[in-house]
């Protein structure tokens, strides 16, 4: 998902800006509501510095590209003590899969229909979400999209049992909160909050003005989940990531393409972060490469259609569940929610990527 950012030098806005005079007006019309970008809306542009940005951004029919930020190698720890006694073991299923996301609705825009295919195969899906999302809105913000997200697993599975929350300490150190529907234990979803890291790569103001990029490039020393639980390390991080992919016992792994493969550019650095952490963490929890497929975020905009006809109206519903629960990106019908600037060109794709397919740099 996305967030808006600053501007960054040379994107080619000022000469879009002097062909379009003429739709000035019209440009002044639009909405404080309209201007959103998947976490973000924007309430007084000034406030953000980006506000010229953001209508050139308005005016793109595929939405916005996240800032390249050269990101470190991510070493793994050796664990001195086995991850078997890891609270947050969870029963291994039938066919398992450990999906791992930046953002909560990452998998329902890049990962569906295949998502969907899985929840009604049976199959047992535990997925995990490492930062809340938040675009610096705070906790009650994170909650609403994870509520989203778990309304959009119940339209997936056909349930609207009551979900059980419960808080676990990891054997990392972290906290995490974890979420399964009373009726189907096959299915779960974890939530680490930690804070998000703006399109910029720079995070927010109101979580420090630091995410992912700069926790993995040494440029702070530990974050703070948003819900104020123990700070991370980048040592801590991969050991919890390695940590709750080992206690899903999977026989596969999904997750966002990871920043050192050519699909990364122009994607959203929290999808970076996740996909590069979980390439380097997979083999330490007992998965192999080959058994990790990854997702093309934002530049998927830039390949073909694929998803058509009744899987593209099922996915759109899906979407329009978790929107409903997501103020900022919530749509009324599938023609709204098409037409949302980058969500209309996401949701119409999804593109899975191998290691051997990853065009590594």
């Amino acid at each position: 998902m996305s967030d808006i950012d600053e501007p960054s030098s040379g994107d080619g806005g000022a000469g879009r800006d002097a062909q379009d005079g003429a739709g000035a007006s019209r440009r002044r019309s639009i909405s404080r509501r309209s201007l959103v970008f998947g976490g973000l809306a924007v309430g007084g542009l000034a406030a953000i510095g980006g506000g010229a940005w953001a209508y050139r951004e308005m005016r793109r029919s595929d939405g916005p590209d996240g800032t390249w930020v050269k990101l470190s190698p991510i070493v793994p720890q050796p664990r001195d003590a086995p991850r078997d006694a890891s609270p947050a073991f969870e029963e291994p299923g039938d066919d398992s899969t450990v999906a791992v996301w930046a953002h909560a609705d990452d998998d329902i825009i890049f990962a569906n229909p295949h998502l969907s295919e899985v929840i009604a195969s049976g199959a047992t899906l535990r997925t995990i979400f490492i930062t809340a999302g938040d675009a610096g809105r705070g906790l009650a913000y994170a909650q609403q999209r994870e509520a989203g997200i778990r309304a959009a697993y119940d339209q997936m599975r056909g349930s609207t049992a009551p979900w059980e929350t419960r808080e676990i300490a990891l054997l990392s150190g972290a906290r995490v909160t974890r979420f399964v529907p009373s009726d189907e234990p096959r299915l779960s979803i974890t939530v680490l909050r930690l804070p998000d890291g703006n399109l910029s790569a720079k995070g927010f103001p109101a979580t420090g003005g630091a995410g992912l990029t700069q926790l993995i490039n040494g440029t702070v020393p530990a974050l703070a989940p948003i819900d104020d639980g123990p700070t991370l390390d980048a040592a801590r991080l991969s050991d919890t990531v390695a940590e709750l992919i080992h206690a899903g016992r999977p026989d596969r792994i999904t997750t966002n393409i990871p920043h050192e493969s050519a699909f990364a550019r122009g994607d959203h650095p929290d999808h970076s972060c996740v996909g590069s952490l979980v390439r380097a963490v997979a083999p330490t929890a007992g998965v192999p490469a080959e058994a990790v497929t990854y997702y093309i975020g934002y530049p998927s905009k830039r390949q073909p259609v694929n998803v058509v006809g009744a899987p593209l109206d099922a996915k759109v519903d899906v979407y329009q569940v978790y929107a409903a629960q997501d103020p900022v990106v919530t749509c009324i019908d599938e023609t709204a929610c098409l037409a949302q600037p980058g969500f209309g060109q996401w949701l119409r794709r999804s593109y899975p990527k191998t290691e051997a397919e990853l065009q590594l740099s």
